[in-house]
């Protein structure tokens, strides 16, 4: 029998994935900070609190900003702490501290709650089309509960270990997303700079081994220079911060990822950290007094 989805966070990747539940005939009670935001969604209900959610539903799914945003909602005044009980699962698609969220996990199974943690990759392109990656830490069994659900908005879902093990599997992501973003913005560069012309170079190698999600989908938004985000810089700084605290823990080296951090960092620093991740490439050209493609035309 399907029971009814609570979700909270309607922000770039959220709203999508709950118009998706609903889309796919699910009851759906959703909360945001900005009531508005939650309005807009198409198909779902909106709660007045964070403890309506989790009274009214046995299944409530986050996707919110970082570590203090997932604590805040479970443990703040009214929050989902206060509604859950017995029986009720949360999944958490959040990208947060693999540390707090089994801090968190053991927090609800006080109440007899479980815990799934649940991030997801594909950008905001993937939550509107329901074909996110989810990778997924907790109990088996609470997975086989949610994954109906989780199949709204995923195309590939998959367990990785207990609690916490989907985050540090997201860390991983993050590390191959922000790496290959670099040798994309390296290669549009060198491009750019030789005369070649951008959109056929893109199409001669993203077929071959170079080929990657980020050169297909990034790779003409650079080339047009339109950087809208499927995911801001400042988030990704968010899990870059993440991605490295757990590298000194485990007293690894990261040198790449700690570069493109730094990288970043500049481009924050001139108020761009609301574009898109893509964006990285601004931090070479400002280094190299060249920019890769040209200004969209209107209307183009």
């Amino acid at each position: 029998m399907s029971e009814r989805i609570g979700f909270v966070g309607m922000g770039t990747m959220g709203s999508g994935m709950a118009a998706n539940l609903a889309a796919a005939g699910h009851q759906v009670l959703v909360w945001n900070r900005t009531r508005a935001k939650a309005e807009a969604v198409q198909g779902v209900e909106v709660a007045d609190d964070l403890r309506q959610v989790s009274a009214e539903c046995d299944v409530v799914m986050i996707c919110v900003a970082d570590t203090p945003d997932v604590r805040r909602v479970l443990t703040g005044d009214r929050g989902l702490l206060e509604g859950l009980r017995s029986g009720s699962l949360v999944v958490d698609h959040s990208t947060i501290s693999p540390a707090v969220t089994r801090e968190l996990a053991d927090l609800v199974a006080g109440d007899g709650a479980a815990w799934l943690d649940a991030p997801v990759s594909g950008g905001s392109e993937g939550a509107q089309r329901g074909t996110l990656s989810v990778m997924v830490g907790g109990d088996a069994e609470q997975l086989s509960r949610a994954r109906p659900y989780i199949e709204a908005f995923a195309a590939t879902i998959t367990h990785v270990g207990p609690v916490g093990a989907g985050q540090t599997a997201k860390l991983v992501n993050q590390i191959l997303v922000v790496v290959t973003q670099l040798g994309v913005s390296e290669a549009l560069l060198l491009a750019e700079a030789a005369g070649l012309d951008l959109s056929s170079t893109l199409a001669a190698v993203e077929g071959g081994a170079g080929g990657s999600w980020m050169l297909s989908n990034r790779g003409p938004q650079m080339i047009g220079r339109d950087w809208r985000p499927g995911f801001t810089i400042d988030l990704q700084q968010k899990d870059l911060r993440l991605v490295l605290e757990t590298a000194e823990r485990l007293q690894i080296p990261l040198p790449g990822t700690a570069l493109v951090h730094q990288m970043y960092g500049s481009l924050q620093r001139r108020g761009l950290g609301g574009e898109g991740n893509h964006g990285l490439v601004k931090a070479l050209e400002a280094m190299s007094e060249l920019e890769v493609g040209v200004e969209e035309q209107p209307g183009s």
